[in-house]
C-alpha cells in the first residue's frame, strides 16, 4: 500500500483484528496497521490533532456502540476525513448494506472469508489495487 502511511482497522472483534494482522505480516504489507475497536474510538482517533491521517480505512460493518454505516455518515460528512478512502471488510451479504455503504462512498465492499487462504487473498487484492492506486492527498489541517 502507500509505503510508511498508517492503515486504519475498525473492528470490534479480536479474532478478526488479529486475522488482518496475521494477512499482513504474511503479504509483507509493512503499513502500519491501528486498530480501533467501534466507530466511535475510530472518529476520536481521526479526529486527534496530533495523528497523522491515514491512507485507508478498513471497516467492519456489525458493531457495538457506532456501527460501520453510523461511522460513515459521521467520516463523509466531515470535511477532513471524507477523502480517506473506505473499504468496507464484513461479513454482511445484505444488499442494504452494500448500497448504503456505496451511497456514502466506500472504495470497496468486500466479503471476509472464513477460510484464511481466501482471507490472504482478499488482503492481497486490496493491497495491489492501493499500491497502484494514485490517491488523493489526505492531508487536512485539524482545528485546534
Amino acid at each position: 500500500m502507500h509505503k510508511n502511511r498508517t492503515i486504519l482497522l475498525v473492528e470490534d472483534d479480536a479474532v478478526d483484528a488479529m486475522t488482518v494482522r496475521r494477512a499482513f505480516k504474511d503479504l509483507r504489507i509493512n503499513n502500519h496497521l491501528h486498530h480501533a475497536e467501534n466507530g466511535e474510538v475510530a472518529l476520536a482517533w481521526l479526529r486527534d490533532p496530533k495523528k497523522e491521517l491515514p491512507c485507508l480505512i478498513l471497516l467492519d460493518l456489525n458493531m457495538p456502540r457506532m456501527n460501520g454505516i453510523e461511522f460513515l455518515h459521521e467520516a463523509k460528512a466531515d470535511e477532513c476525513l471524507r477523502k480517506i478512502p473506505v473499504v468496507v471488510l464484513t461479513t454482511s451479504e445484505e444488499e442494504q448494506d452494500k448500497t448504503q455503504s456505496f451511497n456514502l462512498g466506500v472504495a470497496g465492499y468486500m466479503l471476509k472469508p472464513v477460510d484464511y487462504v481466501q482471507f490472504i487473498e482478499v488482503v492481497r487484492t486490496i493491497d495491489m489495487y492501493w499500491t497502484l492506486s494514485k490517491l488523493a492527498s489526505t492531508e487536512c489541517i485539524h482545528d485546534e
